[in-house]
């Protein structure tokens, strides 16, 4: 095996990747089965959180721009590009802010904080990977 292709397995192996990008690998399939979910059956979901039911189309098209978000996660991670692990975390934590603000609104339930706190969860889960690997 050239560099070249020793290069590219290591960049489409898990078992290559730092803490950090696996961190992110993980949230997007987190994001791809939560897109899934409110792409085809949102309602469930809704109704486990005690939010509204719907039959709006804006439910739909969030679900998939999840969705299209979980694969651009599990495609970025692969490539543990710095930047973009960073940009990752930022993202992450806009989206928990974001959801404060909505509920702060009153534009929705209190219950979508604990989705906005997964996603601090894992902006903090990957802030810490890059953090110890920067350290040693």
């Amino acid at each position: 095996m050239d560099k070249i292709d020793t290069w590219l397995l290591q960049r489409n192996n898990i078992h290559f990747m730092t803490k950090a990008s696996k961190t992110v690998y993980y949230f997007g399939f987190y994001l791809i089965v939560l897109g899934l979910i409110l792409v085809f059956v949102p309602n469930i979901l809704l109704t486990l959180f005690d939010l509204e039911s719907t039959s709006e189309v804006w439910i739909h098209v969030v679900g998939s721009l999840v969705f299209a978000l979980g694969t651009y996660y599990v495609f970025i991670a692969k490539a543990d590009h710095e930047s973009l692990l960073k940009a990752t975390v930022f993202n992450r934590l806009l989206i928990f802010a974001w959801f404060i603000l909505f509920v702060i609104l009153g534009w929705v339930g209190w219950q979508l904080i604990l989705f906005g706190g997964i996603d601090l969860l894992g902006a903090i889960w990957t802030w810490n990977a890059m953090q110890k690997a920067q350290k040693s």
